[in-house]
């Protein structure tokens, strides 16, 4: 008989195949990360990168649909963001506000960046990786462009769950506005000297409104 995994039971240990994945998907990330610094993003190819990461190019596109998702991650990456956003506001503690426990999620994300870093020049170098892998998108276009939008995908679901919370239509116009803001937090902090106040300050409006001095 089949045994059904109890809410207590260990998490099940990645089989094999998955941890070989896992590890195909790294290597490859590292590689195409130490080519974009070192060669610029424009100037690397998909098949300089399989070449280098010693795959096949159809390979490559199984586990990343674009260059773009060598710095930012793919659909998987993409998925679990919208399952945590969502949990974020369906699955607070009693008391917590929608916009504090949004607010305390978008922190510890920044948090948590800071102090991994990014892929395996992050790993090797600490601030001088996150520097560098920073530097990259700041100055290529589409990875700035990419960057702005990667959140905004998650408009939708956002919305939605924050009006489900609220018992309020499905497209509500605020609750839309709402989620915007939110999403658009992280750009905003990027492009600031002190991200976590930038993140902050957002959240201020959105919980005090608009308060010109």
């Amino acid at each position: 008989m089949q045994s059904i995994a109890g809410p207590n039971d260990e998490p099940a240990v990645p089989g094999r195949r998955e941890r070989k994945k896992a590890a195909t998907r790294q290597g490859i990330t590292d590689t195409a990360r130490e080519l974009f610094v070192r060669n610029g993003y424009d100037q690397v190819s998909m098949r300089e990168i399989a070449d280098a990461a010693d795959v096949s190019v159809a390979t490559l596109f199984k586990h990343f649909p674009g260059k773009e998702a060598l710095i930012f991650g793919g659909p998987e990456e993409d998925a679990a963001r919208e399952r945590s956003l969502i949990e974020t506001v369906t699955d607070r503690p009693s008391g917590v506000s929608v916009t504090q426990a949004l607010r305390a999620r978008m922190l510890a994300e920044f948090d948590r960046r800071a102090a991994s870093g990014a892929g395996s020049a992050g790993r090797r170098s600490g601030a001088a990786g996150r520097r560098q892998l920073q530097a990259l998108v700041e100055r290529t276009p589409a990875l700035r462009a990419h960057a702005e939008q990667r959140w905004l995908r998650h408009e939708d679901a956002l919305a939605a769950a924050v009006a489900a919370d609220a018992g309020r239509p499905a497209r509500d116009p605020a609750c839309a506005a709402l989620a915007r803001m939110v999403l658009s937090a992280p750009s905003i902090a990027r492009r600031s000297r002190d991200p976590r106040a930038a993140i902050d300050a957002v959240f201020d409006l959105l919980e005090r409104g608009w308060a010109p001095q």
